[in-house]
Parts: C-alpha cells; structure tokens; sequence
C-alpha cells in the first residue's frame, strides 16, 4: 500500500513583496528620508548613527522651514507628528524644533519611509530606462528636485566664492544628490570633507538651476 502524501501545513511562507508605491506618495515619502538623513539623530536617541534610521520617529532641526516642511509632508501622508521648540542660549540664541511621531504610528511611518527611500534612490541612481513611461519621465526630476529641496532645508551649508555646497554623513544621499543634479542638466562635485562628504554645484547658472528647481511654488488662492 502505499504511503499518504504528506502536506506541510505549517511550512513558513516568503514574505510577499508589498506593492510599490504611487508616484506622489514616493516623492514624498522620499524628501521624508533625505531630510532625517541630513541630519544627526537627536541627542536624547540611544541609536546608533545611521542605524534604524527611521524607527525612532523622532528628529530635530536647527531651522524651522526645515521643520514646517516635514510637518506638511507628513501631513500629506497621512503621518500625525507632534512639534516641540526649545530655546537656549544666552547672548547667541538657537531654537531647537523636534518633531516626534507617536509610537503607536512608528511602525507604518518607517514601513512607508523605507520604501519611499528605497524606490526614490533606485529611479535616481539607476540611469535612464530606454522607453521609458511618460510617467517615469516626469517624476524622476521631481524626485531630484526634492533631493536637493532636503539637502538645502536640513543638510550642512558649505559655501564658497565660487560654489554652493552641502556637508553630508550620509554616503548614500551624496551620491543621490550628485546623480540628482545630472538629472536636472548641473554637474555636481563629490569630495570627502573632515568626517563627511561635500556635494557642490558651482555658483552662476547650475547654482540657480538647482536652488530654482527644489524651489517650491507658492500656494495658489482663490481669487
């Protein structure tokens, strides 16, 4: 006689594949990353720089447009987040503004900010695709464009006489930063500086190409 066939039922299943993301929501979801990755985790984070980037929830910035600008992008996610501003200081006074995600919504947050990072980088350093969408086409230099919006809102300014550049720790968004301005037709320069990396554009038309481009549009309204 002979034997049954077995079936494991208790057999372990590959993780499915979750489906990339809209276009919208990548764009956004990518500016999200490139401004936490400008910046240090927060003092009071016991993570390791660069390790769970996003997990924590929590980031702070010494500027508050850099702040309002993750507020309203988190907002267009759908991603509630508490501001906090502390001041100090006594004759060179600073603010600190932090932004904190509660924690029953960190999960999603990273969850969505990791692919969000994950699909931006792969259309930016992956070159041109030979026929590519209409769709595709557009994006990709939006992309770009809120690249280097992050980087001029939270990154390290590095001026120069003859170049605007961006102090980074992060190896992987200088080189979206670089291959971000090719996109957007500036030749863009990557160097190590002490204990970072600097991406600079040189001052004159690629200067006001990129600062015009990652440049907002004012909100419009009704007459």
């Amino acid at each position: 006689m002979a034997p049954e066939p077995v079936t494991l039922l208790d057999r372990p299943r590959p993780p499915s594949t979750p489906p990339p993301l809209d276009w919208p929501t990548v764009v956004d979801a990518f500016e999200v990353a490139c401004l936490l990755r400008c910046t240090p985790p927060p003092a009071t984070d016991p993570r390791r720089p660069g390790a769970d980037t996003y997990r924590g929830g929590v980031a702070e910035f010494n500027r508050e447009d850099a702040a309002r600008r993750l507020r309203q992008l988190l907002g267009r996610l759908a991603v509630p987040v508490e501001h906090e501003l502390a001041t100090g200081g006594l004759r060179r006074r600073y603010e600190v503004h932090r932004l904190s995600v509660p924690r029953e919504h960190r999960p999603a947050y990273a969850t969505l900010l990791e692919a969000g990072w994950r699909q931006g980088r792969r259309e930016l350093l992956g070159g041109p695709v030979p026929g590519a969408s209409p769709a595709r086409r557009v994006w990709r230099p939006r992309l770009a464009a809120a690249a280097w919006r992050a980087a001029l809102l939270a990154g390290g300014r590095h001026v120069r006489r003859h170049s605007l550049g961006i102090r980074l720790a992060d190896r992987d968004l200088a080189a979206v930063l670089v291959r971000g301005a090719a996109l957007l037709d500036v030749p863009a320069m990557l160097r190590p500086g002490a204990g970072c990396f600097v991406v600079s554009v040189a001052n004159g038309p690629h200067r006001a190409r990129i600062v015009d481009s990652a440049t907002l549009a004012p909100p419009v309204t009704a007459c």
